[in-house]
């Protein structure tokens, strides 16, 4: 068993932390807002000072926080991961944050610490029951040797080296985002054209859209959106998605068009809301 230290207890962050502890690892926490650390030291994890505290106590140490800025600032200055890093300890960046953010991360860690990024394909639901997808980027020997800890949250596959785990993400997230606004978008067709949803939904079962449709029908049907994954940072990972294909000298039109979508959505008021209610702005229902 090991040490493990969690900064950032979000939705995602805090289930991490309860599947360490279930795993029988030792767990240190850390939140910039101390009271949503609580709950889990009730459980049995220990509490950090601060994000350098956690480093120095731990073998290895997970972020799970929002975007590249809110890891910049849990990382610099003495207080930060950086701060109390050193050889002995393996640093694995699980948030959506991109290939250059993980790029920079390596910059401003020690050279000695060890660095794997690890973001994972899945929602709350998986989170819980330990079965997200971890796309694990960074050396082989590294990924191997912490192989046994993420399996406590799913399955990892090692996809190549630092980098390479937040580059899949994106990827993966892409086809997520593009699908779902291409779905609202044929559904707005079929209503303008007259098809009654019944025929719309049967129709599109015999597409390539035929599972996002199985899928979404429910939710168009009743308007009701479970919180899995809040539309903001959907739309925080369609623009990272942007920025990374404007990077790669890539001409992604079809993701531009999918990254407005969201940022209009957001501006409508659903940034809170789960990000599949972004099929209201494109349908055009209240």
């Amino acid at each position: 068993m090991s040490t493990v230290a969690v900064m950032g207890l979000g939705a995602m962050g805090s289930r991490f932390a309860r599947r360490f502890l279930a795993a029988g690892h030792q767990v240190i926490v850390w939140n910039r807002t101390r009271e949503k650390a609580a709950e889990l030291v009730e459980l049995g994890a220990a509490s950090a000072g601060s994000p350098a505290d956690a480093a120095r106590r731990a073998e290895v140490l997970i972020t799970i926080v929002a975007d590249p800025a809110a890891l910049r600032a849990v990382t610099e200055g003495p207080d930060g991961i950086a701060g109390g890093a050193d050889g002995s300890i393996t640093v694995i960046e699980v948030s959506t944050v991109g290939p250059e953010a993980v790029r920079w991360l390596a910059s401003a860690l020690p050279s000695e610490t060890g660095l794997l990024d690890a973001p994972v394909l899945g929602s709350l639901s998986e989170a819980d029951e330990g079965t997200l997808q971890v796309f694990v980027g960074g050396p082989a020997p590294l990924a191997e040797r912490w192989t046994p800890l993420l399996s406590a949250l799913g399955s990892p596959i090692h996809v190549g080296p630092i980098g390479a785990g937040a580059s899949a993400k994106l990827v993966v997230n892409a086809t997520l985002f593009g699908t779902i606004s291409l779905l609202g978008e044929v559904v707005a067709l079929a209503d303008g054209l007259g098809l009654s949803r019944d025929i719309t939904f049967e129709v599109l079962s015999a597409t390539p859209l035929s599972s996002a449709s199985k899928r979404r029908r429910g939710q168009l049907e009743t308007g009701e959106y479970p919180l899995r994954f809040r539309l903001a940072l959907a739309r925080k990972d369609a623009e990272l998605i942007q920025e990374t294909a404007a990077a790669a000298h890539m001409n992604a039109r079809v993701l531009a068009a999918t990254a407005a979508w969201f940022a209009e959505a957001e501006e409508t008021g659903l940034g809170d809301e789960d990000y599949s209610t972004v099929l209201r702005r494109i349908i055009g229902e209240r």
